[in-house]
């Protein structure tokens, strides 16, 4: 069965199943112990943040649990349930409608909310743990359900227990979010206030659709669709490095991007990525995007060896030049 990827990558596994509910999901797992016993299992959403170097050894799970309810909500908040197969930027348009606030900064990342709960996204100084109250999932070993307080899913910069320790374990069924009522944009990351005055719109005035109408332009104009060229958005996490290794490089390039981080100073791994020379370069089918150093995509045929073999040399000329060894975000397997 033919695996569902943005990258266009041609992949297939020994069985593809879908489920729509918890009992369902558990159903499934009664049927991999019974048909496909010893073989790996792997969970995945839209496929939006894999690479797949080979066909899938085993079987693939794929959620498709629906929902969205109100759990609870005050004058200032909202307790808002998600199921794990909400298409992710469908569920931040919905919460906008409804007056549901946090999430704006996040709009047109691709993926479902399971994903999103798991790969931590983010984007324009706002990462989804900022507004997650609890995840809730179902073992793939034996069935059993478990609920995360978000202080318990280890979460750091597209990082989180979901996708270390617990990777291959748990699959993500239900997220809780607590949203707010009341809109407060957040503008200092990004050039988004920039943006903002170039629309001919003011921080005092700007509505949460105004501010996601603009990020999406922004994005479009910056990213290519999948649909379109196939890739995984951004390739490589922005690099954290030492105050003191940042000052060194900032003499060297005082126009480098840079942003304070919680253990140092996060560059933009896209401009060192320019930097090395291989904005708009290709390597055979695979290439790096004309308009994003920080986005590989697959011109046509790739194979995801080809896309990793550009990953690396990338890589290696990032490492000579800067000293600073990448890291896929890009879950490669």
């Amino acid at each position: 069965m033919r695996i569902e990827n943005t990258f266009g990558i041609e992949a297939e596994a020994r069985a593809l199943i879908t489920y729509n509910t918890e009992q369902a999901l558990r159903e499934a797992l009664y049927i991999i112990r019974a048909r496909y016993d010893g073989l790996p299992v792997l969970h995945i959403g839209c496929g939006s943040n894999l690479l797949f170097l080979s066909d899938y050894p085993g079987v693939v799970l794929k959620s498709e649990i629906k929902g969205i309810r109100i759990k609870d909500e005050t004058i200032d908040e909202v307790l808002v349930e998600a199921g794990a197969g909400e298409i992710c930027d469908d569920f931040i348009a919905q919460a906008i409608r409804r007056g549901w606030y946090g999430m704006e900064n996040l709009s047109l990342i691709p993926g479902q909310i399971g994903a999103a709960a798991v790969q931590n996204i983010g984007a324009y100084g706002v990462e989804v743990r900022d507004v997650i109250e609890e995840v809730q999932g179902i073992s793939l070993t034996d069935g059993k359900g478990r609920r995360w307080a978000c202080d318990e899913c280890g979460y750091d910069y597209r990082r989180s227990i979901f996708k270390e320790e617990l990777w291959g374990k748990y699959a993500i069924t239900r997220v809780i979010f607590r949203l707010s009522k009341h809109f407060l944009p957040k503008l200092h990351y990004g050039g988004l206030a920039h943006a903002v005055t170039q629309a001919g719109l003011s921080e005092s005035t700007l509505t949460a659709e105004q501010l996601r109408q603009i990020i999406i332009d922004i994005r479009r104009a910056k990213l290519p669709d999948p649909k379109v060229q196939g890739n995984a958005g951004s390739f490589f996490k922005n690099p954290v490095v030492s105050e003191e290794k940042a000052e060194r490089l900032l003499r060297e390039y005082p126009d480098m991007p840079h942003y304070p981080a919680s253990e140092g100073v996060k560059l933009a791994a896209g401009w060192l990525i320019e930097q090395a020379g291989w904005k708009g370069r290709s390597l055979g089918p695979a290439a790096v995007h004309d308009r994003q150093a920080l986005i590989l995509v697959n011109k046509g045929g790739a194979t995801g060896r080809d896309i990793q073999k550009l990953c690396e040399a990338i890589k290696k000329d990032v490492a000579q030049k800067f000293g600073i060894e990448l890291e896929p975000e890009v879950n490669i397997i």
